[in-house]
């Protein structure tokens, strides 16, 4: 007969295998007791956006409410309060809530300067990221890093999950290649957090001469790379479910296509479609005029037929631990006119898909008929390479 206090021992055994199971994810900013002390006497610039959250509230709000000094608020891409929307230039204004300058940094200029750092002590980024490389913020992370760099200012970087942090995959962005949507010779899928980012633009000299930004990461407690992750705000406009989350490193390639990625719907990187499609799916969609939004989609008010991926099984894609391939191959495959599918010049909501894809190599497969096998083995000596210099930096399992 088993005696009490070998009970007592396996129950206890029992509760530290489980307790991970029970630990509550906390964003970098929501421990405040970690970085309140550094914010004391100093003036903070603060880049954030809708998704800067402490608790329910903004980070800016809730800080100012503890007294922190917060001078200028810098605002990347849709904004600070997220009312603007995709690709629309954004102005400086005061937050009429709190009356704390806002500097934009997608409007006439995407780096801080030296006259907007002058006042400013101490910079604070504190934004949730996606995890891809098209999505604009790791770039404004990076040209803020710079400025900090240049103007001797130090970065505080409040760390978030990545919610595509489970897996790495994609071609490496071939630097000739590099713009706004892909400054770094990493995958469409990079397998990191912004703080865990950051050290490798430090660590793999990336910025301008060389130069390194002095950062401070609070880390995510409780976290690890393959958790799910739920962001409890919508990261833009456009993505705006947790769908859209999972499907944007695959469907946002078709930004680079002639065929509408679901702009103009209020389901937007979950539905593919073009008005050409009509005798291949019955699917159909509509995209119209959404303020804050989508102000121009591509085929604005045209019947689009093709893809609902809103059905597909988001704990299978997660176990894939892949880009899907197969939806962008199939609608090229099915497009009538294949010579103008990837031509950026059809219309001005196109982006110019190498870009996106970080090369030519993708498009040429595609066009060449190269099944989604044969694509992803090309892109496995470039991964590997990847993902050892990304284990240098990684600050979670």
């Amino acid at each position: 007969m088993m005696k009490t206090g070998q009970y007592i021992f396996r129950f206890c055994i029992l509760l530290l295998l489980i307790q991970p199971l029970f630990a509550q994810i906390r964003t970098g900013a929501d421990q405040t007791s970690e970085y309140l002390d550094d914010l004391k006497g100093k003036r903070i610039g603060m880049v954030v956006n809708p998704t800067s959250r402490i608790g329910d509230q903004s980070s800016v709000d809730s800080l100012i409410a503890l007294g922190v000094n917060i001078v200028k608020v810098f605002g990347p891409e849709h904004g600070f309060r997220g009312d603007v929307g995709a690709g629309v230039k954004v102005t400086d204004a005061i937050d009429p809530k709190t009356g704390v300058k806002i500097v934009s940094l997608y409007g006439k200029t995407n780096t801080p300067t030296k006259e907007m750092l002058e006042d400013v002590d101490l910079m604070i980024f504190d934004i949730q990221d996606i995890g891809v490389r098209y999505f604009t913020y790791i770039g404004t992370m990076h040209r803020v890093m710079e400025a900090c760099a240049e103007q001797g200012k130090e970065l505080l970087i409040l760390d978030r999950p990545n919610p595509n942090g489970y897996f790495i995959d994609g071609p490496i962005l071939d630097m000739a290649f590099k713009s706004g949507i892909g400054m770094h010779p990493v995958p469409v899928t990079h397998g990191m957090t912004v703080g865990e980012y950051a050290q490798m633009i430090n660590g793999e000299g990336w910025l301008a001469n060389g130069v390194q930004c002095n950062i401070k990461i609070v880390p995510v407690a409780n976290y690890t790379h393959d958790m799910e992750y739920i962001p409890p705000v919508h990261m833009s406009p456009n993505i705006n479910t947790y769908q859209a989350v999972l499907l944007y490193p695959s469907t946002c390639l078709f930004e680079g296509t002639v065929l509408s990625e679901g702009r103009g719907t209020l389901f937007p990187f979950t539905v593919i479609g073009a008005p050409e499609l009509k005798d291949k799916y019955d699917f159909s969609f509509t995209p119209v005029r959404i303020p804050n939004m989508s102000a121009t989609p591509i085929h604005l008010n045209k019947l689009c037929y093709g893809l609902d991926l809103r059905t597909v099984d988001l704990q299978r894609l997660r176990a894939s631990k892949q880009i899907d391939l197969s939806w962008l191959i199939e609608t090229y495959q099915n497009y009538p006119n294949q010579k103008i599918f990837f031509d950026h010049k059809q219309s001005k909501e196109i982006v110019v898909f190498d870009k996106l894809a970080g090369g030519p190599a993708l498009r040429e497969a595609i066009v060449a008929g190269q099944s989604a096998d044969e694509i992803r083995k090309s892109w496995e000596p470039g991964l590997a390479t990847y993902k050892e210099m990304r284990k240098k930096y990684l600050i979670y399992d």
